[in-house]
């Protein structure tokens, strides 16, 4: 099993003072190749990354959000599959609501459909409920949840045809169980759905009341999808109960680090070789037997 070094924290983050950058990771190919690489999105800022054609020879679906496509004239034609990210946390952390009206989204949403292709699934435009956010929109919990719920509903309704991705949003075990009766009070059968995202999660996704949330939504049959998590979630027993989930740490962790060899930028922060590297050894540094779990659950 390939080393989980890359994955450490930055020192930064453990409070130590950073003297030089770390040497960059050495490319680890996957030590086997499953349906575990299908549903591990790679998140980007590059939209065309989903035009290059290493990503698609190795089935690597990524994870682009709607502001990094939006306004582009011209969009790429994706030759690995990908997943749309709304990008409702800086909406909301930004401006406390949502900018992006829900007929501009569809709107939006339908032409990446089209015009990229091999589009899994669209993100709704639901409402996160960290305390920041909160404190941002100035509504509670059980506002920003019957927000997104209608959000789910008003897309399907805008345009029933795309993939969109319901959301269940809460912070307690109770409240993400009081957002999926808002759904079946709605007429919406969560089991009957593809996929649908977990919410304010991916920043306690190590806790065990993070995985006691999981771990019950999934014994439920609820085919999850973590947003933004990291190895530490994935490792602390997420990666067997998610079915799919999406990452960008990679790009994070890449400015703590020296550029890989071969590499001539000053950094690896929006590199594709960086990325692949850190995905593959994230993915070899599970434990096989949730490597294995996932492939059943």
């Amino acid at each position: 099993m390939a080393s989980a070094v890359l994955f450490d924290l930055p020192d930064t983050a453990k409070n130590v003072p950073v003297k030089g950058k770390r040497p960059a990771p050495v490319h680890a190919e996957r030590t086997w190749h499953a349906d575990i690489d299908r549903v591990t999105y790679l998140g980007t800022h590059q939209p065309s990354w989903l035009a290059r054609p290493e990503f698609g020879e190795d089935c690597i679906p990524l994870c682009v959000a709607h502001h990094r496509l939006d306004g582009r004239k011209t969009l790429p034609r994706s030759v690995t599959p990908w997943m749309l990210d709304s990008g409702g946390f800086t909406e909301l952390s930004k401006y406390g609501r949502w900018t992006v009206t829900p007929h501009s989204y569809a709107a939006a949403a339908r032409r990446y459909y089209d015009e990229i292709g091999l589009m899994d699934v669209c993100a709704i435009q639901d409402w996160m409920v960290e305390e920041e956010v909160l404190a941002q929109t100035g509504l509670t919990v059980w506002d920003h949840q019957l927000k997104t719920v209608a959000s789910f509903l008003n897309l399907m309704t805008l345009d029933a045809e795309l993939p969109w991705m319901p959301v269940l949003q809460g912070f307690t075990l109770d409240e993400y169980l009081r957002c999926v009766d808002l759904y079946e009070r709605a007429g919406v059968d969560l089991t009957l759905e593809p996929v649908v995202g977990i919410g304010s999660v991916c920043r306690r996704q190590g806790t065990k009341e993070a995985v006691r949330i999981i771990e019950t939504l999934w014994s439920m049959g609820i085919r999850l999808h973590g947003f933004g998590f990291k190895v530490t979630g994935l490792r602390n027993g997420a990666s067997h109960l998610l079915y799919s989930s999406d990452s960008m740490a990679w790009s994070v962790n890449a400015t703590y680090r020296e550029p890989m060899p071969g590499c001539t930028h000053q950094s690896c922060s929006n590199c594709p070789r960086y990325a692949r590297a850190w995905r593959n050894q994230m993915l070899n540094s599970l434990p096989e037997d949730q490597q294995l779990l996932t492939l059943t659950a």
